[in-house]
């Protein structure tokens, strides 16, 4: 009962946001435009509702000569094709507004485990353990107030079956108020990795910056 109240406050809060930000919308994609040349949109195949794939949707952040299907975490020097409203987009998470478009045609929930990239085997297979495959992603979720970047994957996918256990009206209204907090603190955002990857890859030199 509670998926079709939250699909419904999807569709009400999805709608307000996409009219109200639209101002900001506006300026963001002026930015973007301005700073580099490509795409105001960056696509990307990520894993839905019951692994099914969809295109999420973010504010262009790196230029378009970067590799392409490369996760920016597997990229040599990926500081070296961020632009620079990518950086300030991807510090304020400023660049993933678009998926509020993804919310509103159904593709994702505003709360939710962060969809995987449809090549994250690991995660995908470690979120199937929990069940935290068969609800809709989210733009935020519990495992993102609770460590995001620096989480190991089993650690993340824990936090991700933890929601699916305890969803609920309550459940989503703490991580939504979690996440402002969280990213008005830029809490959790690591510039190498995730969790154990993060610290190997960032001894060895080399600059990952995951989205």
């Amino acid at each position: 009962m509670y998926m079709k109240v939250k699909r419904l406050i999807d569709v009400v809060l999805s709608l307000i946001g996409l009219i109200v930000l639209s101002p900001i919308l506006l300026i963001l994609i002026l930015g973007i435009k301005i700073d580099s040349r490509g795409p105001v949109l960056f696509k990307q195949k990520r894993v839905g509702i019951n692994k099914t794939h969809f295109n999420i949707l973010k504010f262009r952040t790196m230029r378009i000569d970067t590799p392409k299907d490369t996760p920016t975490h597997l990229l040599g020097n990926p500081e070296q094709y961020i632009t620079k409203m990518g950086k300030f987009l991807r510090k304020t998470s400023l660049d993933e507004l678009p998926q509020i478009w993804n919310i509103f045609v159904g593709q994702m929930s505003i709360i939710g485990p962060r969809p995987a990239l449809w090549n994250q085997f690991d995660l995908i297979a470690e979120r199937d353990k929990f069940g935290a495959n068969d609800v809709p992603p989210g733009l935020t979720g519990w495992a993102q107030i609770n460590g995001r970047d620096e989480l190991p994957i089993e650690v993340k996918a824990k936090l991700d079956g933890d929601y699916v256990e305890k969803i609920g009206l309550g459940m989503d209204v703490k991580c939504f108020f979690g996440t402002i907090v969280s990213v008005a603190k830029s809490d959790g955002v690591v510039e190498g990795g995730t969790g154990a990857t993060a610290e190997k890859e960032i001894a060895s030199g080399k600059e990952n910056i995951p989205k």
